[in-house]
């Protein structure tokens, strides 16, 4: 039985506009009814890890066939008002995102044609070194390359967001520097929570705040500080410290939920086709598999326990607002506008 307070975080919790900055799960009716329950406006979807462009064309085609086939649940994120009227119509909206520059391959001009697809948010690499920027599994990051300057600037052009959760310290203090926007780490936490190649210095952590960029705070275990059982507590507590170092306009949810995928996916997401050997990421040749979930966030359904846990740590139902979907929106609403159309 739920107590008064848990009552009152549910009554709030439906009233918000609640966005996930990331999520890479094995797409079905089941988990977009999970999305609805859970009370998600909207969900950054990742297409694509190193598919190149025909491979994302028939993502994408995927997709169109999901949206026909579920109408009444899921409709396609093409601006920042179709967040708003997601919300409206009770649907859960679907924002197309790529987790490495795999999709425009050596091509500056595929920027341009896949944010017309609808493609809205690109990582410059994805662990390792790309054409344009550095990953944080390379032993040197040599920062972001004459090619991905030029990329930064033409995704700044047709409103593409930067995003930078795979990337190198260098690399990623280069793409604020250089961007005319500000960028994304749309799924990490603070390297002071927890030691892990993907979470962020507070170095990078301030330069993303004072530039107006956003950081989307990842319940993948192992981002988090004692993996799997990690608490809810813990991982307010975070919340609180990273707000107080970053501003509270400057941070949001970003789950990098994996829900129902086979472990062929995990080695996809490590190995891609450019290792023979086998790599295991976060993981180890003894911990290969997905991680155990979180008791408190098994899946899109316990979004609601993000809110509570907000509301239990102290902060206002303005700031838990801001966090759980407003501050992505207003990211957005400002990154999403092209510069200037042909």
């Amino acid at each position: 039985m739920q107590s008064i307070q848990e009552q009152h975080a549910q009554a709030l919790h439906s009233e918000l506009i609640v966005i996930d900055g990331l999520q890479y799960s094995n797409w079905d009716r089941k988990i977009f009814e999970q999305l609805r329950e859970g009370g998600v406006t909207m969900v950054h979807a990742t297409i694509v890890y190193h598919e190149q462009i025909r491979e994302t064309l028939t993502r994408i085609a995927e997709w169109n066939r999901l949206f026909e086939l579920n109408s009444d649940l899921i409709m396609p994120v093409r601006s920042a008002a179709d967040i708003r009227l997601a919300k409206q119509l009770g649907k859960v909206g679907i924002m197309f995102g790529a987790q490495n520059c795999s999709p425009i391959e050596d091509d500056i001009g595929m920027i341009e044609v896949m944010r017309e697809l609808n493609l809205m948010i690109m990582q410059l690499t994805y662990n390792n070194q790309s054409l344009l920027a550095c990953g944080c599994y390379e032993a040197e990051d040599s920062g972001v390359t004459r090619f991905g300057r030029q990329a930064i600037k033409e995704m700044n052009r047709v409103g593409m967001i930067v995003d930078m959760s795979h990337s190198g310290e260098r690399s990623t203090l280069d793409a604020i520097k250089i961007s005319d926007r500000p960028i994304v780490i749309s799924h990490a936490n603070p390297l002071s929570f927890h030691e892990a190649k993907r979470n962020k210095s507070d170095r990078v952590l301030r330069a993303l705040g004072e530039s107006g960029g956003l950081l989307g705070f990842s319940l993948y275990p192992f981002h988090l500080k004692n993996g799997p059982d990690c608490t809810l507590g813990d991982f307010c507590d975070m919340v609180a410290s990273t707000a107080d170092m970053m501003g509270i306009d400057q941070i949001g949810i970003g789950t990098d939920l994996c829900q129902e995928q086979p472990l062929s996916v995990l080695e996809w997401m490590r190995n891609g086709r450019w290792s023979k050997s086998m790599d295991y990421g976060e993981g180890s040749k003894s911990n290969a598999d997905w991680p155990r979930p979180l008791s408190w966030f098994r899946d899109s359904r316990d979004f609601p326990n993000l809110t509570n846990g907000l509301l239990e740590r102290g902060f206002s139902r303005e700031d838990v607002a801001k966090i759980m979907g407003l501050n992505w929106l207003n990211f957005l609403d400002a990154g999403l506008k092209p510069h200037s159309t042909f």
